[in-house]
């Protein structure tokens, strides 16, 4: 949406978005630095928050310094001695007029640095004092030599310690900072945030903020800042939150200004898979289902996400609105991360749609030569109504006649590009294809509002009757021999078990069990056993091939890699291993548990571990332990690693916050949806400004 350049607007770009190079002692290379750590304009400095924060504003007498914390003093130089132990060492010793004695320690230095040390010289130095050999020491300080007669006035204001620029000494980058700051325009150019949203969440302005987070003064709460909770920060931290949010809201509005072909059937086909079917759907997938059939009935594309937790039957949901486009003589894509998911999806679509008269076609990228041309030809003529495939449904060489449902299962998994590419597959004038987006990695409500607020959120929080809790517990690998007993019994009995393995080959670089070697292992402690084995490197023929005589009872025993983390449903299934468990996410571990309790049977999970355990690691392994919940894990996973991993690497522009926290800050995000409602009812101009201050380059994909 193009909007009327404003005088605001312009103001902003000319103060905001001047080269670096226009500050004082920035020439190119320095702006070449800078520019490799992002920091391209003056507002990208303004935007560089400090990490810490040095009082300089005191000085302190050496006889009242305190251990561990930092602080600084002024003396005269008393002795200088230069060695080498075990390396270069200048250690010089300075007094004050306190009479107590301090030790300066410098490990790296030159030879012109060691001579300006004259005894009797006044010096002022900074640092951490720590105990030393002859009392204490400062290692490597900052420090400067005063003149004999030199009154150094102290700084008005803390000095802040910047996250390091390769190639830029921190005093440089905190004077280059500075000199951007005295740029910072007035109030009234500067403010984007409404008077009255500012005066309902009592916050500072832009520019007030900015300061106190660049030059708080001596007397501010240094531990509000390093929490984060100091007003000015969580002024930016609103502030970048509704940016986002803003980005995601017109990245909306863009995909529904195309519309799409409404897509209505009175039902029949899903009536018959449902009469078909084995078991009843839960209240919560006929919910899920209702609001689906409700979208894609509307003529704007629907663009919706399906959250369920491992077993809660969203494939079915699936089928069955697959069924609905079918049945309005439209085409459907069903496209999946890896091989083995998408094969276990084509599985269960054949057994479902297949008795009830409606053909299921394959591509992917195995499909090659007189297979790959009658696919591809179905494809187009239309005759191939439900297609599902990996990323080859995204090839150049697939036409559809009329695709009217995209639906991407562990979207996650997949860029914005890609996603792109899919539903363009669908365009048929101003027209899109509905997009349905489905993930077994429950989302936490705080991620969900932030990450996905261009999405409609569905989530099946039920799971299917019969289902038992995976019981779970974590074993040392020195009890290794009880857990292989353990598997005999349990396929003694007839029951099927996976050990998976993080790796495929032995490293030395890691200590993991490689699937290999365990597979080798377990053949020959366990040789009354049919055992298999199953990795990423293996064929696609042999990896079916593996899975099919697993599935069928063939094999007791599958040692595979993670490759099993999603898809796999084998309800015989009921013991489940997992090697080195402390090198895994808590989500993964989650999805790999719910690869057995799949039947009626009580299932187990074993976590085995190596010791020492992280702090980290035994959190996750203790929260496993204590819940299967999907969607208490995703909140707990939040906790420990932060939304960029439970995200994914693809998904940019959405946990790259400079300032905001999705945990601390999650009290914003309510107020955050209503002032983005309310900005791009009534100002979408500040929204768009908004947007090009905090997100730039990463709302490029406006259309996905």
């Amino acid at each position: 949406m193009a909007l009327k350049t404003t005088s605001t607007e312009t103001r902003l770009t000319a103060a905001g978005e001047a080269s670096l190079t226009s500050l004082p002692g920035v020439g190119p290379a320095v702006a070449e630095k800078l520019a490799a750590r992002g920091l391209l304009t003056l507002q990208d400095l303004w935007l560089h928050l400090p990490l810490r924060y040095d009082d300089r504003t005191r000085l302190l007498s050496i006889a009242d310094l305190t251990l561990g914390v930092p602080a600084q003093v002024e003396g005269r130089v008393v002795a200088v001695e230069r060695g080498f132990r075990y390396r270069p060492l200048l250690r010089v010793s300075i007094n004050d007029e306190s009479g107590a004695m301090l030790a300066l320690r410098f490990f790296h230095f030159s030879g012109a640095q060691a001579a300006q040390f004259q005894p009797g010289r006044r010096i002022r130095c900074f640092g951490e004092a720590r105990p030393g050999s002859h009392g204490l020491e400062i290692v490597h300080p900052s420090y400067r030599f005063l003149a004999e007669e030199e009154i150094a006035d102290l700084p008005a204001a803390l000095d802040p310690v910047y996250p390091a620029v390769e190639g830029i000494g921190p005093g440089s980058l905190a004077r280059i900072v500075g000199r951007a700051l005295d740029r910072l325009p007035p109030d009234d150019t500067l403010e984007l945030l409404p008077a009255a949203l500012r005066a309902e969440l009592a916050m500072p302005s832009l520019r007030d903020a900015l300061l106190q987070a660049h030059r708080p003064p001596p007397d501010a709460d240094v531990a509000l800042f390093a929490s984060g909770r100091h007003p000015a920060l969580q002024r930016l931290a609103f502030e970048e939150l509704l940016a986002h949010q803003l980005s995601l809201r017109r990245r909306r509005v863009a995909l529904r200004a195309h519309g799409a072909a409404p897509v209505r059937a009175s039902g029949k086909l899903s009536h018959l898979l449902e009469a078909q079917l084995p078991f009843a759907l839960t209240a919560a997938q006929a919910r899920v289902l209702a609001e689906i059939v409700a979208d894609i009935a509307c003529a704007e594309p629907m663009l919706r996400l399906v959250q369920g937790d491992v077993g809660s039957g969203k494939t079915v949901v699936a089928a069955l609105v697959a069924l609905r486009a079918v049945e309005a003589g439209k085409q459907v894509a069903l496209m999946a991360p890896t091989e083995l998911l998408a094969e276990q999806h084509l599985a269960s679509f054949l057994a479902w749609l297949e008795p009830i008269g409606v053909p299921v076609a394959w591509l992917a990228g195995k499909v090659t030569g007189k297979a790959r041309a009658a696919a591809l030809a179905g494809i187009a003529s239309g005759q191939s109504a439900v297609i599902i495939g990996t990323h080859a449904l995204m090839q150049e060489a697939v036409t559809f006649k009329d695709l009217a449902l995209c639906i991407v299962d562990e979207q996650h998994r997949f860029g914005v590009h890609q996603r792109l590419a899919l539903r363009d597959k669908g365009l048929a004038g101003s027209k899109v294809p509905h997009q349905l987006v489905m993930t077994a990695t429950p989302i936490p409500r705080t991620l969900a509002m932030s990450a996905y607020a261009d999405l409609d959120v569905s989530v099946i929080d039920e799971l299917p009757p019969g289902r038992t809790p995976v019981a779970t517990v974590a074993v040392s690998a020195e009890r290794r021999g009880e857990v292989i007993e353990r598997i005999r019994v349990a396929c003694a009995q007839g029951r099927q078990a996976y050990w998976v393995c993080p790796l495929i080959e032995d490293s030395d670089l890691i200590e993991a069990q490689a699937a290999q070697s365990t597979h080798e292992l377990l053949a020959t402690t366990l040789p009354e056993l049919r055992i298999g084995l199953l990795h990423g490197r293996l064929k696609s023929s042999e990896k079916q091939a593996v899975m099919a005589r697993f599935k069928a009872g063939d094999l007791q025993l599958l040692v595979a890699t993670t490759v099993i983390e999603v898809g796999v449903d084998v309800a015989n299934a009921s013991l489940m291993v997992i090697e080195n468990s402390e090198r895994l996410g808590l989500a993964q571990l989650h999805q790999l548990r719910g690869r057995v309790g799949r039947g009626a049977q009580a299932a187990s999970c074993v976590l085995l571990y190596r010791s020492p355990l992280s702090q980290m690691a035994r959190a996750r392994l203790e929260v496993l332990r204590q819940t299967t919940d999907g969607f208490l894990i995703a909140e707990k996973d939040l906790e420990l690693r932060g939304p960029g991993e439970l995200l994914g690497t693809r998904q940019t522009g959405l946990a790259g916050f400079r300032v905001a926290d999705l945990i601390r800050d999650a009290n914003l995000l309510p107020v955050v949806q209503r002032s983005s409602d309310a900005l791009l009812a009534k100002s979408p101009e500040l929204a768009d400004l908004l947007v090009a201050r905090w997100v730039g380059s990463a709302a490029r994909f406006a259309g996905a």
